[in-house]
């Protein structure tokens, strides 16, 4: 296992290698060739509709991803296509391992939810240390590219972030069977080198396949709220999750929130409410991601964080 995981590596790094050569850094082209015409891209919806407090309802993969162009409030950006075969690949996978997890971890109520999600936290923050592996060794080749520095430390942010995540579920007892961590450790495993290959040829396809996934974690975390409310608000708030919501300095936590919902003194970090109970902490774990998905819906479709 040892020697093919350093085939593995070797072989992706001299993928890499190839790639950073004057084209490797052009703008995005889909796996070598120029993005092609197709429907208009789909468009984002900044704020899903959802009232954590007034009957949550679950956000559709259908009406955040409509087949209407987004006009950009900047009118100067323009929303790249992605070509139709890409995209429909990447809905294939994701949705095929999501039901994959759903099938082994059906939601019920019980302890074991918390082994679900501490599945989908281990796949979920893979992504963003897999683009940054392949940053890196661009960087370490000669790669300048105007706001390289700001994606690498957004991205770290974002990776720190749903280590919080992670870390919460196993203080939730998430990763108490040896048989949970093989199956979300060879899942992350596979997923790491997958992603890494892909962003080394198409970012635009990378990133989509992550906005996928916090698509799904958001609407998952929304359901476990909407119908597990009263037995949540009566669990205690586990101590790792009030270190990092409330006590640590939140320059990480405000960077990964690239699309602020600023509130009247300019301040954004103040969305996160005092932790009263386990409900508040699902609450924040659902809200981060989002604030990931508006991310990477604007680097899908602009390639900036701030479409």
């Amino acid at each position: 296992v040892r020697i093919l995981m350093l085939r593995t590596t070797i072989l992706v790094i001299l993928a890499a290698a190839l790639l950073s050569t004057t084209d490797a850094f052009a703008p995005i082209t889909n796996f070598g060739r120029a993005l092609p015409t197709r429907a208009p891209a789909y468009a984002i919806s900044r704020r899903p509709d959802v009232s954590i407090h007034q009957g949550m309802q679950k956000v559709s993969a259908r009406r955040l991803r409509t087949a209407v162009a987004a006009a950009p409030e900047d009118s100067s950006m323009v929303a790249r296509d992605m070509e139709q075969n890409i995209y429909n690949f990447n809905k294939v996978v994701i949705d095929t391992v999501y039901d994959i997890i759903c099938l082994l971890y059906p939601v019920t109520g019980g302890p074991r939810d918390f082994a679900r999600f501490y599945v989908l936290e281990t796949v979920a923050r893979v992504p963003y240390f897999a683009y940054l592996s392949v940053m890196h060794l661009r960087e370490t080749f000669g790669a300048r590219d105007s706001g390289l520095g700001e994606r690498m430390r957004t991205h770290y942010a974002e990776a720190d972030n749903e280590l919080h995540h992670l870390l919460i579920m196993e203080a939730l007892g998430g990763n108490s069977s040896f048989i949970d961590r093989t199956v979300a450790q060879s899942m992350a495993f596979g997923y790491y080198w997958y992603v890494t290959a892909v962003y080394s040829f198409s970012e635009q396809a990378a990133y989509h396949l992550s906005e996928l996934i916090e698509d799904h974690a958001y609407n998952t975390y929304n359901k476990f709220l909407t119908e597990h409310e009263a037995k949540l608000k009566s669990m205690p708030v586990p101590p790792i999750a009030r270190k990092y919501y409330e006590e640590d300095n939140p320059f990480l936590f405000d960077l990964f929130c690239t699309v602020k919902d600023v509130d009247a003194s300019g301040q954004f970090s103040q969305r996160r409410p005092r932790l009263e109970s386990l409900y508040d902490v699902f609450v924040n774990v659902r809200d981060d991601e989002r604030e990931h998905w508006k991310t990477l819906c604007n680097l899908v479709q602009y390639n900036d964080m701030q479409g």
